[in-house]
């Protein structure tokens, strides 16, 4: 059985601290999947071989280099997450991709010393950022582009070059990396019994397959996947209102996943947890169970009330409503309160188009 993880995604910098049994993590793709994953591991030892399989870790430090932030060795965590809208396989239901796969959703956990308390910083995807060089899966150098958006950087070089224009974004060193993918991340939400959100006002995207009336709802997997790709049915259309209403069902699939009982249940145990180690790639230092119960240890006695969610600050392009342009300086704020550890100060997001969004209010937390 693989050894538990002690340390970051690195290239060659030290390592941090082995992270304390009680660790929290606070991502959709973690508390879905490792906390799952942690619950299994000590019922039900007999299927280890198999969810190990299940999972396919992608090994991107050699890719990464050693030209990344410095280390910042102070008990604290920094994953990337993603959400791929890649239309290959089972999700070709969802459209044809117009070239590669994207990454349709990013948030940046950072999860704070003692893991006690995280913060969620959501890039939107239509952002333009300068993209720096990278190296992709086969080695090659994709050049840096200016002003590109930012969900290209996964379309031209995977995942390497998604977390490497993360950490040129931000100046933050990332320690894991996680994606999930539409057909798994909905196969869980259905296996859970469904996730229950109140809306406050009716949605109606054809395009996502979404129509809610207002009240209260247990979403199924189709649906809650609807919910977290419309952006025509809520706000203006954008993707900022997409983003608020992702951190709406972060916290409700939260509720779910803690309070789901699956200890009296072997059969119900061991499907959730084989759909999740089918539902998420994750870089290769958390390509196992037993590397994921490490990681996930203590992970149920986080509540959705401490996490901090917020939108890097942006602005609309006045040259193309459908993009958005970082607020340099707010935008450092929030990067810079991470670096240092703590909360993200409000001021930093008060003047920001995705702070603004009318869709924040649209799914109503418990």
């Amino acid at each position: 059985m693989s050894q538990r993880i002690s340390g970051r995604i690195n290239g060659g910098g030290k390592r941090r601290r082995t992270p304390s049994r009680r660790r929290r993590v606070t991502t959709v793709a973690a508390w879905s999947v490792a906390g799952l994953i942690l619950v299994g591991g000590s019922g039900l030892g007999y299927v280890y071989a198999k969810l190990d399989g299940n999972l396919k870790g992608i090994d991107i430090n050699a890719q990464l280099g050693g030209d990344r932030p410095a280390d910042a060795d102070n008990g604290s965590q920094d994953i990337l997450v993603l959400g791929s809208d890649s239309r290959a396989g089972a999700n070709a239901r969802y459209g044809q991709d117009g070239g590669g796969a994207r990454s349709d959703t990013a948030m940046v956990v950072h999860v704070y010393k003692g893991h006690k308390k995280a913060s969620v910083v959501s890039v939107p995807r239509d952002t333009l950022i300068d993209r720096p060089a990278c190296t992709d899966a086969d080695g090659k150098t994709v050049p840096g582009q200016r002003e590109a958006m930012f969900n290209t950087a996964y379309e031209v070089g995977g995942p390497a070059c998604a977390v490497k224009t993360v950490e040129s974004m931000s100046g933050i060193r990332m320690d894991h990396y996680i994606e999930v993918d539409f057909t798994g991340f909905k196969k869980l939400v259905t296996q859970l019994g469904g996730v229950k959100i109140t809306t406050t006002r009716a949605i109606d995207d054809p395009d996502s397959h979404l129509k809610l009336a207002p009240g209260t709802h247990t979403l199924d997997g189709e649906q809650a996947l609807g919910l977290v790709r419309t952006r025509h049915g809520v706000g203006d259309g954008s993707d900022l209102g997409r983003i608020q209403l992702q951190q709406a069902f972060v916290k409700a699939l939260m509720d779910q996943v803690r309070n789901v009982g699956v200890f009296s249940n072997p059969k119900k145990l061991y499907d959730l947890a084989n759909t999740a180690t089918t539902a998420v790639t994750p870089d290769s230092q958390l390509d196992s169970v037993d590397k994921l119960v490490g990681f996930a240890g203590g992970l149920k006695d986080l509540g959705p009330h401490d996490v901090q969610m917020v939108t890097m600050p942006v602005r609309y392009d006045p040259n193309d409503p459908n993009r958005v342009l970082p607020l340099d300086a707010a935008s450092q704020r929030v990067w810079s309160a991470l670096r240092a550890d703590r909360p993200v100060p409000a001021s930093a997001v008060k003047n920001s188009a995705g702070d603004k969004g009318s869709a924040s209010q649209v799914v109503k937390e418990r």
